[in-house]
């Protein structure tokens, strides 16, 4: 099995280029079930989870080329609507075909979903949307059993913000009977990315970004060309890369706006940052001063940042206190972040970061992928060598990391 060894102390310098969005290249190529025409995507990333929703639409029948960052698909001749456990058990996001496959064809056996062991994120709101819609649900053998004839708009209320579930029962809507309105639907870009693609491709969305979502079914949607976003979080990872090494580091190929809550936080530690249409540009040449950081969803600070903001405060002038609010079981990095020397307490849902002169370098083993994030920006600046284990977690979402990091003046190596 591969592991990184990072052998810290380099002050990180120079411009990187961001990759496109996995969080929105999943469900834009899940929503290609939609329609019987071929869907050409652009500026999809090179990511083991990409491979597996590939897997995953081509066992059921698919039809996908890529070539490069451009993936071909077409779901014209799909002949199954089960997604099996094998491939579902690697990535909860395998559920987004639920919705597609129920709305195009009245029925889906899909598995419960597995993917990073980061809290219990159950489908309970996806099936409730669902059965609102009209449809059937049964849950055997371990997996989620949906018919209906033809899905009706329905009013639908998510008890606490839900992306996959709002992406999930949007794609349902978009060839539902009549209207379909999502109430306190998630507002993440990722949301607003799927939303544009369905709306090139012929359905009616009106609000995505906004907490109420509007969807007026229509009878087919056409296939159609769409480049995915640039992906946040990887632009927010290389940013705190930059900072916890006192570097000057210029991410390109982003939307600033994005990451506003992280430039906030990054402001607020000392760190100077500038800002154009589609880079920033960090500069950390007066020390990391701690603040506090509580997760929220978009607009506030990503909880798929929390792990690497919190490397970053491991070495920071004082005490700051994190609060995970949107995930129960996110702190799965804190032991191994207390093995390079971070000082780290938890309470409940905070941990309380004491800042530390230096970290140390030690083996340590990646939990899920933001957690392997945190232990990349911790390796940076520790003092000798960090060797992190079961790095599979690393390519399921951050795409040439070895490569990116080392033109920014990294020492780090990929070893079998």
């Amino acid at each position: 099995m591969d592991k990184v060894i990072i052998t810290g102390g380099k002050r990180l310098k120079g411009e990187v280029e961001i990759s496109g969005a996995k969080n929105s290249a999943l469900p834009i190529i899940a929503s290609s079930i939609l329609s019987t025409e071929e869907c050409i995507l652009k500026n999809v990333p090179l990511l083991k989870d990409i491979q597996t929703i590939q897997r995953l639409l081509e066992c059921m029948g698919a039809r996908i080329q890529r070539d490069g960052y451009t993936l071909n698909v077409n779901a014209k001749d799909l002949k199954s609507c089960e997604a099996p456990y094998e491939l579902v058990k690697t990535m909860r996001a395998s559920v987004l075909v639920l919705g597609p496959l129920v709305a195009r064809f009245g029925e889906a056996r899909v598995s419960l979903p597995g993917g990073c062991a980061i809290g219990t994120r159950p489908i309970n709101l996806h099936i409730a949307g669902l059965q609102r819609m009209g449809a059937e649900v049964e849950i055997k053998h371990g997996y989620v059993e949906v018919r209906a004839k033809r899905l009706k708009g329905a009013k639908i209320y998510f008890d606490i913000s839900t992306v996959t579930g709002t992406e999930n029962l949007m794609m349902a809507a978009v060839l539902a009977e009549g209207v379909t309105v999502l109430g306190n639907a998630a507002c993440e870009p990722e949301v607003v990315d799927l939303a544009n693609f369905l709306i090139k491709r012929g359905a009616r969305i009106q609000g995505a970004g906004t907490d109420t979502i509007i969807i007026e079914g229509v009878s087919k949607i056409r296939g159609d060309s769409y480049e995915v976003m640039p992906d946040r979080i990887e632009a927010g990872t290389y940013l705190v890369c930059g900072a916890i090494t006192g570097g000057d580091v210029t991410v390109s190929r982003c939307i600033p706006s994005h990451l506003d809550a992280v430039l906030m936080k990054l402001g607020a530690a000392g760190i100077k940052t500038e800002v154009s249409s589609d880079s920033v540009r960090v500069i950390a040449d007066n020390g990391i001063s701690a603040v506090d950081v509580r997760t929220m969803p978009y607009p506030g600070f990503p909880t798929d940042m929390q792990a690497q903001i919190m490397a970053l405060m491991a070495v920071s002038r004082g005490l700051s206190v994190i609060t995970e609010t949107v995930f129960e079981n996110r702190y799965i990095h804190v032991p191994e972040l207390r093995r390079m020397g971070a000082n780290i307490k938890l309470q409940g849902n905070d941990a309380i970061v004491e800042g530390v002169k230096k970290l140390s370098g030690a083996p340590v083993m990646a939990t899920d992928l933001r957690a392997s994030a945190s232990l990349v920006v911790a390796g940076l600046v520790a003092e000798g060598k960090t060797e992190i284990q079961r790095i599979y977690h690393l390519d399921r979402g951050y795409e040439r990391l070895e490569e990116k990091l080392s033109r920014l003046g990294a020492d780090i190596v990929r070893v079998s």
